[in-house]
Parts: structure tokens; C-alpha cells; sequence
């Protein structure tokens, strides 16, 4: 039996990738599951679910309201992965602090205030900022992006306020998930859309690397972080442990969906600062999690291609004749 087995889980930002696909799993393991939505919220992604969610209209940026909603909830589990400021089209400054640092704040100061199993926090590997080598959870945090200081900030409070009043909360530190339901402009979804229209797909470069995880992966990783006891502030590095180049991942897409296209670089490039190497170190998540990853590259993208093909009307493509 699953520990999420009649468990109830206050997910935020369910409406957003990853949020979407923990809040389907979690059904799958039988708790009730618990969603803070906004009037803006839009919720294209767990549309099909909304019936066997119980939907909480609270902003995270609301101390006052999100307190109240959680005494009233008493979740056992929260799992935050409200985020703002990943995307490149995501630059409002105030909007990544508000969502990223007063956001967690205030969820974690809400904490205080209820008896929780764990609160488990979404950070990011854009706190590192840029290495040479591999990754640990030791590394020294530089981050270039205001993205990646809101997550900085964010999980150094997390993990200060563990400290401090002995709550239980754990940092999952991601490094480039992929899969179902990503934002089409991302590279994954990007190159897949572009193959299945028969248009060239269009990237910066294909030196450009990443430490890429499968959705379902990173799941699991949540998961197992349920099962914690006495670990409060950990923060665990979740990637597959393995780097890989925008070249690798296209040409794996395009072969995949049979040849049919080629790519093109050139466009803009998205982020100021690329990094040369990346790759987390995942032993500590081995070892006391425990978890590792079970899909390579290659499958993972397989799968996500017939992910698409089947759901590509989401992201505004005509489906296929019958």
C-alpha cells in the first residue's frame, strides 16, 4: 500500500508542470488531494482531474488566508511547487520574489501552525549557478539568475526554519525535468511539436547541456521523500546523474519520430549565461532517500514523444485522422 494511501496532500502549484503531474499521482496512491488556485489560476493541465480535487481559492502570497487554509485543511503532506521566473519568458522581477521567496515564507511560516508529516520543498539546480564540475549538495550556491537567488533564498529559509522549529521539511533540488505537460516553449516540448508538424525545429545551439530527468523520475523522488523520518532541512540534488547536450536530445527526438525533420540553430539565445558543464552529484538522494532514477534519456523522451502525439490538441495542434 502506497504511504499516500488516504494521506491528504496540500499540493501548491498544481496548475504548473510539475504540480499537475504530482497531483495526478497522488490520486493514483489514493490521497486527497488539496490544490491552492487563484482567479488567474489557469488549469488546462489537470482540467480532467478538477472533479477529485478539492480546490482552495488562496495565493501563496497571502500570509493571513493561506495560514487559515492550511488549519482548515490540516494536510498531512504539502508538497510546493509553485514556481515563478523558470521559463525565459518569465523576467517580472516582482513576480519572482513574490511567488519564490514570500510564497515560501509564508507556506513554511504557516507550517508552524499545524501538525504536518512533511512539507517537501521544490528547489532548483539554478541555485549552483555555473561549475565545472560535478554538483553536490555541498556546493558552494552562485547563482546568475534572479530565478535562481528566489530559490536560493527560498531554500535557505526552508532549511533555517527546519532548524530552528524542528519542522519537518526537505528540499528536492531539481535539475531539468522533461515530459508530459511541460510548457511547449521549453526544448523538449518545442522540438517534439515542430517534428509532428513536419517544421524544422529551431534551436540556439547544440553545445548547450543539461542534466535532463523524466517526469515520472522526479515523481518518485517525491515519493520517497514521504517516507523520510527525522531529516528535517536535508535538500537531496534530483537529476539522473548524467549530462547531456541540446544536440543529444534533438537528434534522440528526431530520430524517434522517424527523420522526417532536421534542426536549425540560431535563434536567440534564451538564458545570459550558459554553462559548459552540468550535472548533479545524485548519491546522497541513493542513498538516505532512497531513490534513483530509472529512465535514460532515450526512453524517457520515447515515452514523452507518444505522450504527445496522443495529447498534442492541448497544445493547440489537430489531432490526428481517425
Amino acid at each position: 500500500m502506497s504511504l499516500l494511501q488516504g494521506e491528504k496532500v496540500f499540493i501548491t502549484g498544481a496548475t504548473g508542470f510539475i504540480g499537475s503531474n504530482l497531483a495526478r499521482r497522488c490520486l493514483e496512491r489514493g490521497a486527497e488531494v488539496f490544490i491552492n488556485v487563484r482567479k488567474t489560476s489557469d488549469t488546462w493541465r489537470i482540467k480532467d482531474i478538477l472533479p477529485e480535487i478539492n480546490s482552495v481559492l488562496v495565493d501563496i502570497s497571502d500570509y493571513e488566508k493561506l495560514s487559515g487554509a492550511l488549519k482548515e485543511v490540516r494536510p498531512d503532506f504539502i508538497f510546493h511547487t509553485a514556481a515563478y521566473g523558470g521559463s525565459a519568458d518569465q523576467k517580472n522581477t516582482e513576480k519572482i520574489i513574490e511567488t519564490n521567496i514570500i510564497g515560501t515564507v509564508n507556506l513554511v511560516r504557516s507550517c508552524r501552525n499545524i501538525s504536518l508529516s512533511l512539507l517537501v520543498n521544490t528547489g532548483s539546480s539554478s541555485e549552483y549557478g555555473i561549475k565545472n564540475s560535478v554538483m553536490d549538495e555541498s556546493s558552494l550556491l552562485e547563482p546568475v539568475t534572479e530565478y535562481g537567488v528566489s530559490k536560493a533564498a527560498a531554500t535557505l529559509f526552508c532549511q533555517s526554519y527546519a532548524a530552528a522549529y524542528d519542522l519537518p521539511i526537505v528540499t528536492l533540488r531539481l535539475f531539468s525535468p522533461f515530459g508530459r505537460y511541460e510548457q511547449k516553449s521549453r526544448l523538449v516540448p518545442s522540438v517534439i511539436l515542430a517534428a509532428l508538424q513536419k517544421i524544422n525545429p529551431q534551436i540556439s545551439s547544440r553545445q548547450f547541456v543539461r542534466d535532463f530527468i523524466y517526469i515520472d523520475d522526479v515523481l518518485d523522488a517525491y515519493e520517497s521523500a514521504v517516507r523520510l523520518r527525522n531529516s528535517s532541512g536535508n535538500i537531496f540534488n534530483i537529476g539522473s546523474g548524467r549530462q547531456h547536450s541540446v544536440g543529444e536530445v534533438v537528434d534522440c527526438i528526431i530520430k524517434i519520430l522517424g527523420n522526417e525533420v532536421a534542426y536549425e540553430t540560431g535563434t536567440p539565445q534564451a538564458w545570459k549565461n550558459e554553462p559548459a558543464f552540468w550535472q548533479a552529484d545524485i548519491q546522497k538522494a541513493k542513498s538516505e532517500l532512497p531513490w534513483e532514477p530509472g529512465y535514460s534519456l532515450e526512453r524517457g523522451l520515447a515515452a514523452t514523444v507518444d505522450w504527445f502525439k496522443v495529447h498534442k490538441g492541448l497544445y493547440g495542434l489537430s489531432p490526428e485522422p481517425a
